[in-house]
C-alpha cells in the first residue's frame, strides 16, 4: 500500500478538502495538475473536481463508500449534476439527505461493511444513509463525543483512530465496520486524524507535515497490519 504525503492549498489539513473511496476521489478545483496526478495514482481513483455548497471544504460535507456517496441538501445543483455524472461511470448511489447537520464527513465514519453515524442526525437521514451506502447504520458515539467522522480514517481493511479512544469504542468499531485499528495522530501531533488522512483499500495520502513515526502507525492500521 502506497503512502505519499501531500498539502493541498498550501494546507496540509488535506482531510478536510476531499472525500475519497475505492473508485473516485472528489476535490475542489485549483490544485495542481501534477498534485492531482499523483494522489490519482496512489489511490487508484478517478479524480472528480467539484465544490460543494461552493465551498472547498469537501472532506466536511460528503461521506459514503463503494456503493454510494452522501451529500448534505445545501449542495448546488451544478455541483451535483457533476458528481453524478462521475457516479453514474462507477454505479455509485447517490443520497441528498435533509439535515440541520450538514457535516456529514465528521458525523459518520464508514466502509463496506457498516457504518457509525452521529445520534445528532434524524432517524430518517440515517435511514438514508443506510439505503444509499447499502450497510447497516448503527447510531454511536466515539469517545463520547458526537463527531465519529472526525475522531477516526476507515477502509476495509483497518482503520486509525483518535489517541483518545478506550476499549467500547474500539468494540464498536469490530462490531459495526468489522475492523482493527490503531490509534495515531496526523500532522505532528494532531489527534483528530481525518483532517489530515485521505485513505482506500489501495493506498493513502497524509497531510505534508505528517512525521515519519506517525506515517508508520497510520500505514500499519490502515493496512490491516494489527494483530
Amino acid at each position: 500500500m502506497d503512502i505519499i504525503r501531500m498539502s493541498f492549498f498550501g494546507n496540509s489539513n488535506i482531510g478536510v478538502y476531499g472525500f475519497t473511496n475505492n473508485k473516485i476521489i472528489i476535490l475542489p478545483p485549483g490544485i495542481g495538475r501534477d498534485d492531482l496526478r499523483e494522489v490519482s495514482e496512489t489511490l487508484k481513483v478517478d479524480v472528480v473536481e467539484a465544490r460543494i455548497a461552493g465551498t472547498i471544504l469537501n472532506g466536511v460535507f460528503i461521506n459514503g463508500n463503494d456503493n454510494g456517496i452522501v451529500l448534505p441538501h445545501i449542495v448546488f445543483e451544478e455541483e451535483l449534476g457533476l458528481i453524478k455524472e462521475k457516479a453514474r461511470e462507477h454505479g455509485l448511489n447517490i443520497g441528498v439527505v435533509r439535515s440541520k447537520h450538514t457535516a456529514l464527513g465528521n458525523l459518520l465514519l464508514c466502509n463496506n461493511k457498516g457504518c457509525i453515524t452521529s445520534p445528532l442526525l434524524e432517524r430518517e437521514v440515517r435511514n438514508k444513509i443506510s439505503d444509499t451506502l447499502g450497510v447497516e447504520v448503527v447510531e454511536k458515539d466515539l469517545m463520547k463525543l458526537a463527531i465519529p467522522g472526525s475522531l477516526g480514517v476507515v477502509n476495509d481493511l483497518g482503520g486509525v483512530v483518535h489517541p483518545g479512544f478506550v476499549d467500547d469504542d474500539f468494540k464498536t468499531l469490530l462490531d459495526v465496520l468489522k475492523i482493527k485499528a490503531e490509534k495515531a495522530t496526523v500532522n505532528a501531533g494532531v489527534p483528530y486524524i481525518r483532517s489530515g488522512v485521505l485513505a482506500n483499500n489501495k493506498g493513502i495520502v497524509v497531510g505534508g507535515n505528517t512525521t515519519g513515526p506517525e506515517i508508520i502507525r497510520i500505514k500499519r492500521g490502515l493496512g490491516g497490519e494489527l494483530e
